[in-house]
């Protein structure tokens, strides 16, 4: 396991156990994120099945996949740094299950409802168990006013929760990754939740590392700002949690289930982020 995460494993582990998510001590240095960016907004440029747009707009909403066919994307999934902290949080070896940028641009990105990953996951995809991690990385400054994820700490340990009883646009990939989200929250679940939970931002400067729960109740507003919100998300997923027989397109779930092997690239260079696991 690599020394930043080894030396205080056990305080990312149980602020994670106990919220649902934690900050990594570890950033990505700002020459590592530029590369990155690049790559990014270079794929936007291009009409491609993997890049989505917000709705009645040309504004590129999401990219996904790119580590199929990008090698500075390749590579960040390999990343010794993010492998040792996806086995650490699971507990088991990992492979990569998702890949994508969720982009809000600035005065234009729009909201993501209350929800969870592993709604989709699981009724969409067949994955057996929560037995994955979202790791975020910020590939802008994400403060509270340029829509922040929003998550509602401990409500992981619940289960899927609030679920509609008749869910509109099962097997339709595109109300996945639109603002129209096949499975949602309900309001009044929701409010009950972040009542008595209390929520939090996942807010950082650019370059920041987060990691949450697949069953983590969150949501983010739109970005009002003069902001950019680009925040890149790989799911790492335990193989022996892979789903037997996924139908959505290979961009959305991998079908490739064997274990990430880390690779360092002298590119993408990381450096501490201090001692507080939280924020």
């Amino acid at each position: 396991m690599s020394a930043m995460i080894d030396d205080s494993s056990a305080s990312l582990k149980s602020a994670y156990a106990d919220a649902g998510w934690s900050r990594a001590p570890f950033r990505f240095d700002s020459e590592a994120v530029e590369l990155i960016r690049e790559r990014v907004e270079s794929i936007s440029r291009e009409r491609r099945p993997e890049v989505v747009y917000e709705k009645g707009s040309s504004a590129v909403r999401a990219i996904h996949g790119c580590h199929h066919f990008d090698d500075v994307c390749s590579a960040l999934v390999r990343h010794p740094q993010l492998v040792a902290l996806a086995e650490l949080l699971t507990g088991k070896p990992v492979y990569v299950y998702q890949f994508k940028v969720n982009l809000k641009q600035a005065h234009e990105g729009a909201a993501w409802p209350w929800h969870q990953d592993f709604a989709f996951w699981n009724k969409e995809d067949g994955m057996p168990r929560p037995e994955a991690v979202n790791i975020a990385l910020s590939l802008d400054d994400i403060h509270e006013n340029n829509g922040p994820l929003v998550v509602v700490p401990g409500s992981h340990r619940l289960g899927l929760v609030g679920l509609p009883d008749k869910v509109e646009g099962k097997g339709d990939w595109q109300r996945h990754v639109s603002s129209d989200l096949a499975y949602t929250v309900d309001a009044d679940t929701a409010s009950d939740l972040a009542r008595r939970n209390g929520t939090e931002l996942m807010t950082g400067p650019t370059g920041s590392v987060h990691a949450f729960h697949p069953s983590i109740v969150h949501s983010s507003s739109s970005n009002l700002s003069g902001d950019r919100r680009a925040l890149l998300l790989i799911t790492y997923n335990a193989v022996d949690n892979a789903p037997a027989d996924p139908t959505r397109p290979e961009f959305l779930v991998s079908r490739d289930s064997n274990p990430v092997v880390p690779r360092h690239d002298v590119r993408l260079g990381v450096e501490p982020h201090g001692q507080q696991l939280t924020q």
